[in-house]
């Protein structure tokens, strides 16, 4: 499986800037939920974006998804300023993401899930597929031979046709990561990917994440909680807390940062 790519990313080379924030800042009424945020993603690397509860990271990768438009702020996607948007017309520009809450189609089954990621990649029209010949018809195996693919690389074969509803939870989050891996994105956002699960099904994932980083070269944003898998499979840590940033750089710089030792202690603000 290789990246579909877009115009916009074909001359962003590994290490360059794939998307940067710059001085976001988001409310809901009278409630501030992120204050003059900024950092940067390169291409291939892993970003984790970490914080106490609270901290405002959902809303921030929200806004990197076009779900939520800052008051203000601006979001570059490849060198590009990025207007507001619509979530599928973010799709199409290679952004997938996973969420907090699983949210797959459970009386579906996985490999049906999964198919429902290459939306983006579907050319024909609804009349064709309803007579399902020509085009439809070559459209429906190239996206299922993908989607095979992804299977395999997830080691999720004998549940291929098993509806998700039935399945445990650690193996509903990697069909979730199934299907966002079936758009091909170049950018993967994963919101709390390992919430929920075992320490067996954490190196899992923890092994996936690293897997589709270094074979597909996508990059990756990651809100995570456990701090020994941030620290593990992260290249660079941006840290939230109470909306605003108090630290950012490799998992060394951030585990010895003193706002960020506070923040997980506890210690009360001023």
């Amino acid at each position: 499986m290789k990246n579909h790519g877009t115009s916009l990313v074909s001359n962003i080379e590994p290490g360059q800037e794939v998307l940067s924030v710059q001085n976001i800042s988001l409310s809901f009424g009278g409630v501030k939920a992120l204050t003059d945020i900024s950092f940067d993603l390169v291409k291939g690397e892993v970003r984790a974006i970490i914080g106490p509860n609270g901290a405002g990271k959902s809303s921030m990768l929200n806004v990197i998804n076009g779900f939520y438009h800052p008051q203000e702020g601006e979001v570059f996607y490849c060198g590009q300023k990025r207007n507001a948007m619509k979530p599928h017309q973010i799709a199409h520009q290679g952004i997938a993401r996973t969420f907090q809450n699983i949210a797959l189609f459970k009386g579906m089954s996985t490999l049906d899930n999964i198919m429902t990621g290459r939306f983006t990649h579907m050319k024909t029209n609804v009349l064709q597929h309803a007579f399902w010949r020509g085009p439809a018809e070559q459209e429906e195996i190239e996206n299922r031979l993908k989607v095979e693919e992804i299977i395999d690389f997830l080691e999720i074969q004998t549940i291929r046709k098993t509806p998700v509803g039935r399945l445990p939870y650690g193996l509903q989050k990697r069909v979730e990561l199934g299907r966002a891996l079936a758009a091909e994105p170049v950018l993967l956002l994963l919101d709390e990917p390992m919430a929920g699960m075992n320490i067996e099904e954490k190196e899992d994932m923890s092994r996936f994440i690293l897997d589709v980083q270094e074979e597909f070269g996508t990059t990756i944003a990651l809100i995570e909680h456990d701090m020994g898998v941030v620290m593990d499979i992260s290249d660079r840590v941006v840290v939230l807390d109470y909306g605003k940033k108090i630290g950012d750089g490799t998992p060394d710089e951030v585990r010895n940062n003193q706002a960020v030792i506070d923040a997980y202690l506890g210690v009360p603000h001023e």
